[in-house]
């Protein structure tokens, strides 16, 4: 087997902060692939292009034809937590994980195979807010007894350190989130298990459930955090509405509403979110993407 990793991941991992530790990863990835797959007696078909931006999933399938997919991400991206979310869902609402016996070795993750090229993103966006929230009601659950996850909280403060960085152009918007955080983690009004990361994007079509979510960057907390990154997906689009600062403010509310979560939360979390990734892509050189969420966050 040979192959190159995707370049959209390359990138990724060569934004700043970039760690030896990933460095390292990207260097050995065919060779962890090539072990992964050995491990696990599975044959590999293709690697998915252009990919994510943290991972390598690989297409396989067992000796008998079973499809599958092969999931390697390094180890500062916590795959350990991934499959414990995984497997806390049990493949309600998630992606199923088929084999967790050599985990430990390689961090790997061999999952159901799902439609990789068909996502929420593929349907009227209606009905993809629609579909959104239903996979959502199912993942938010009490998370188990003794769990390995960071909480809101906790993200949040060690985020908050780049924002006290922002450059001059993003100095007001960071100082508007960083006001917002202590009102939102003071006294969170639920610990649920999230996904973490849950957008359009994140949820495919599948054989065993039409839609089901892949990707997790679980943590512990209150349904607004996660709901708040979906606010602002297919961000272009909102961007170019003309509905502006009113449709985005509209939004809020109707995805609150639909999910019985506090609107005044739902648009803090927003805010912050927005902020602190348009703060991200700053530092990483994307200007137009920062530009983006920047400009959505003003709204609010």
């Amino acid at each position: 087997m040979a192959f190159e990793p995707p370049q959209r991941l390359v990138r990724a991992l060569g934004e700043p902060p970039r760690t030896a530790q990933d460095t390292q990863w990207l260097e050995r990835l065919p060779e962890l692939a090539k072990e992964a797959l050995e491990r696990r007696d599975v044959v590999f078909q293709r690697a998915l292009a252009p990919g994510g931006r943290s991972s390598l999933v690989m297409l396989v399938r067992y000796a008998d034809g079973t499809p599958a997919a092969l999931k390697l991400a390094p180890p500062g991206a916590r795959p350990d937590r991934e499959l414990a979310a995984l497997a806390h869902w049990g493949g309600f609402g998630a992606v199923r994980v088929l084999d967790s016996r050599h985990h430990e070795d390689d961090g790997a993750l061999l999952l159901e195979r799902l439609q990789a090229d068909v996502s929420l993103r593929s349907l009227p966006e209606a009905k993809a807010l629609l579909e959104a929230c239903g996979t959502l009601r199912r993942l938010w659950v009490r998370p188990p007894a003794g769990h390995p996850f960071e909480t809101v909280a906790e993200r949040t403060a060690a985020q908050s350190e780049a924002l006290h960085a922002a450059p001059p152009e993003a100095r007001a918007l960071a100082d508007a989130a960083l006001d917002l955080l202590p009102q939102l983690t003071a006294h969170p009004p639920e610990e649920l298990l999230l996904h973490g990361n849950f957008r359009q994007g994140k949820v495919l079509a599948g054989e065993r459930a039409p839609w089901l979510t892949v990707g997790p960057d679980p943590l512990v907390g209150e349904r607004a955090y996660d709901l708040a990154r979906l606010v602002r997906d297919r961000l272009e689009d909102q961007v170019a509405s003309s509905a502006g600062a009113s449709g985005a403010r509209r939004r809020v509310n109707k995805l609150a509403d639909s999910l019985e979560v506090d609107r005044e939360r739902l648009r803090g979390w927003t805010v912050f979110r927005a902020v602190e990734s348009g703060v991200r892509a700053l530092a990483a050189g994307r200007r137009r993407d920062a530009e983006l969420l920047l400009e959505f966050a003003a709204w609010l």
